[in-house]
């Protein structure tokens, strides 16, 4: 009788232990496969840079006061003491809300301003203009086609080959350097940075 139980009990104890490891490797493997479709996800969320617009309440959380002042009371930060005025560094501009993609560092130029200043949008359709008439002024706004967030002003003494010069509130920006566009989902303008092949020059004809 002793025997036949010790039998019994030990039969018992391998069932509970495959039991046991069955139920630990689907505990792994549920992991595995949650942690792997969140990755897909954050991945795709990466590779689609135009975001919705949030609630304004969600906005005044999430911006700081200056962001905030600028972006959606029309407001203007201080020259000389924002974030990418005397930025040179190679990349892109993009919407601070929405990440919709709005200058290009290749466009960028020194207006002696203060602001970050630029000769065109890295898009015409991501920009948006309005006439503006405040403080007594005839001037045109600029504004993110998404966002409906206020930008800067556009002005007709920028330098060749546009002569425009769009005057931008580094608070309403955010900066994407160019080694880092891919992995931020702005791979389609990595190629802007990238070095190009000299020209070969066709040799010149010795007149006959």
């Amino acid at each position: 009788m002793r025997a036949t139980r010790l039998t019994y009990k030990h039969k018992y104890s391998y069932k509970t232990l495959w039991f046991g490891l069955a139920g630990t490797l689907l505990v792994i493997a549920g992991s595995i496969l949650f942690g792997y479709a969140q990755a897909q996800k954050q991945e795709a969320e990466k590779m689609n840079p135009t975001k919705p617009v949030p609630s304004d309440i969600e906005l005044q959380q999430k911006l700081t006061k200056d962001q905030y002042k600028v972006t959606r009371q029309c407001g203007t930060e201080t020259p000389f003491h924002n974030a990418y005025w005397d930025n040179h560094k190679p990349g892109i501009y993009v919407d601070l809300i929405t990440g919709e993609p709005l200058f290009s560092s290749l466009d960028k130029f020194d207006s002696g301003t203060g602001w970050p200043s630029f000769t065109k949008p890295i898009k015409s359709a991501n920009v948006t203009e309005k006439r503006d008439t405040s403080y007594g002024m005839e001037r045109t706004e600029v504004r993110g086609k998404s966002s409906d967030s206020h930008l800067g002003h556009l002005f007709d003494d920028g330098p060749a080959p546009t002569g425009q010069r769009f005057c931008i509130n580094s608070a309403a920006l955010l900066f994407i350097p160019a080694e880092k566009l891919k992995e931020e989902g702005y791979g389609e303008y990595a190629s802007l940075f990238q070095p190009q092949p000299p020209q070969q020059q066709q040799p010149q004809q010795k007149p006959k």
